[in-house]
């Protein structure tokens, strides 16, 4: 015996509902009223009809009664509890009881928890129900103003009824005529009869019907037969002009082949052309270009020149003349002749070439321009070199001092000469 066992066994049977306290020390002397009186109450839980001898006073009578408790568990509940340690009526006997109350206390644990998820089962089904049966409550409404019209409807008809019985009545009073029933009755028989014939026409008709349908059947049969040997016969013979329209097929695709590759290669030579075109039209442009810039250059380069030539001019005119002056040693020296811009040019042809200080106005003149150009700056060039030589002579070479003319007549003279260089 333990306290713990001692502790559960009481805390179970106060769980399950037992009437009277159980204290602890109830069990540390042999205390078999107390035991007695608890099985009887734990078989009464498990099985409220069954019937056990409650009398324990001889000890026969006890014998008996742990017999019929331990052959009731073990038939019913299926738990084997020792009969020496219930029959001792100690803390032995607690640890047989606490078998069956554990059994029972179990139940109970599990029947809670089935209770509370049956009722929250039924919330959450009842809250189920009425979020997905709109329809119904729908049909229930359209039902309720269906059968508030229909009483309506009805009051209507029942005050109506006063009238309509005394009619009824008035119907029901009065004799029936025999002739006019049987008229009524031969007519409806005379309909039910033809209503019969027809049925029976229909029925002939439909045998008929079947039969021209099968007639029908057979013959599409026998012609679905006769043109898939028709079918057979015409795909296995070759037609008359299939020779001829194989080989008009082959030089048709030899043809086209032909006129695949010429026409792919003229596409290849127009490409090939127009690459060239616009080869050639960027090769012009690119001349232009320099043509212009050289006739800038060349036009510079004449200014320059211009300018060099009347700064040379000022020079020759503001150097003084003494004995012996420039304007004697030239008119001593032979005149050399000096190429002019409008004469003519040796090695051209005897050609007049005419140039001007604008640009050329046309391009079929621009190389014919440029070249004059050219040859115009180099003599003129070798010219100023000439003049610088002889300057240089009339410097060195020491004049004679008899007289010295005036500088009166020799200043026209200078002035040719620089218009001259230019």
């Amino acid at each position: 015996m333990s306290f713990r066992d001692l502790r559960n066994f009481t805390e179970m049977m106060r769980a399950l509902g037992y009437p009277r306290l159980i204290s602890m020390e109830n069990f540390r002397t042999p205390n078999f009223t107390l035991v007695a009186e608890i099985l009887i109450w734990l078989v009464k839980r498990y099985e409220p009809q069954m019937d056990i001898p409650s009398d324990v006073d001889t000890e026969t009578d006890r014998i008996f009664f742990i017999k019929a408790v331990a052959q009731f568990m073990a038939t019913k509940a299926h738990i084997k509890v020792n009969t020496k340690r219930l029959y001792q009526a100690d803390g032995y006997a607690v640890k047989e009881m606490l078998k069956i109350t554990s059994v029972l206390y179990s139940a109970m644990k599990t029947k809670e928890m089935a209770s509370g998820d049956k009722v929250e089962e039924d919330n959450s089904k009842f809250k189920f129900d009425l979020g997905s049966k709109i329809a119904d409550l729908k049909a229930a409404r359209q039902l309720a103003s269906e059968i508030t019209s229909k009483g309506a409807s009805l009051y209507d008809l029942l005050g109506k009824e006063v009238d309509l019985r005394e009619m009824r009545t008035a119907a029901i009073s009065r004799p029936l005529e025999i002739n006019e029933t049987e008229k009524a009755l031969r007519a409806a028989i005379k309909e039910v009869l033809e209503s019969v014939d027809k049925t029976k026409d229909m029925l002939n008709n439909v045998s008929s019907d079947e039969t021209s349908l099968e007639s029908k059947m057979e013959k599409k049969k026998q012609e679905l037969e006769r043109n898939q040997k028709r079918l057979q016969t015409l795909q296995s013979v070759r037609p008359a002009f299939m020779d001829e329209y194989e080989k008009i097929e082959e030089d048709l695709q030899k043809q086209y082949e032909t006129y695949v590759e010429k026409f792919r290669n003229l596409s290849f030579l127009e490409q090939q052309l127009e690459d060239y075109h616009r080869l050639e039209q960027e090769r012009f442009e690119e001349t232009e270009n320099t043509l212009r810039m050289m006739q800038h250059k060349l036009r510079e380069e004449e200014r320059r020149l211009m300018r060099s030539g009347a700064k040379d001019e000022d020079s020759d005119i503001d150097i003084p003349e003494d004995e012996g002056s420039d304007s004697d040693m030239e008119d001593r020296r032979p005149s050399k002749p000096r190429p002019t811009r409008n004469g003519p040019m040796t090695g051209r042809g005897g050609a007049r070439l005419v140039g001007n200080m604008q640009g050329g106005d046309s391009e079929e003149t621009e190389d014919s321009e440029i070249d004059v150009d050219e040859d115009d700056d180099d003599e003129e060039g070798e010219e100023e070199n000439e003049d610088l030589e002889d300057d240089n002579d009339s410097l060195e070479v020491p004049a004679p001092k008899p007289s010295r003319p005036s500088r009166g007549p020799l200043r026209p003279q200078l002035l040719e000469e620089s218009d001259n260089d230019f």
